[in-house]
């Protein structure tokens, strides 16, 4: 790793650790050469994940997508950002586990939901009514009237 202060080479790793509930890696290091010391963040990341589409197109996995899915439900609530990328890494984790690696978007989509569901109710409304295919209005009112009733 080259240092940010000097554009040395020589590095040493000084402390490693997990953090983001293991989805990244803390490194703290030190400069040979001017002394500084800086921390490094890696995201640890099992194999790419590739989501296969209603139309059967695959595409690459992006996380950060997910992230803006998230922040666009969780506009103006009230939910701690630890929750939330908690929430997203664990579902990071679910797609990285799943067997051959070629995840349904139908299976991201219900995980978000799921996620959203358990942070926020009105976030989980709001994922909903993009995501599902209401035909209608009044399939949109029926659905927010199940959710209310629970």
């Amino acid at each position: 790793m080259i240092c940010p202060f000097c554009a040395s080479e020589d590095t040493q790793v000084k402390d490693s650790r997990p953090c983001e509930d293991g989805a990244a890696i803390r490194r703290r290091r030190f400069c040979g050469k001017c002394e500084s010391r800086f921390t490094t963040f890696e995201r640890v990341q099992l194999r790419e994940i590739m989501i296969v589409k209603r139309n059967g197109r695959r595409s690459l996995f992006d996380r950060e997508k997910l992230e803006r899915s998230f922040e666009i439900a969780l506009r103006k609530r009230d939910v701690d950002p630890d929750d939330k990328a908690r929430s997203i890494n664990q579902i990071v984790r679910q797609l990285e586990s799943h067997s051959d690696g070629d995840v349904p978007s139908e299976l991201v989509g219900e995980l978000v939901m799921t996620a959203l569901n358990q942070l926020d109710h009105v976030a989980y409304i709001r994922y909903a009514s993009v995501y599902r295919n209401f035909g209608e209005a009044k399939d949109f009112e029926a659905f927010v009237e199940k959710e209310l009733g629970d």
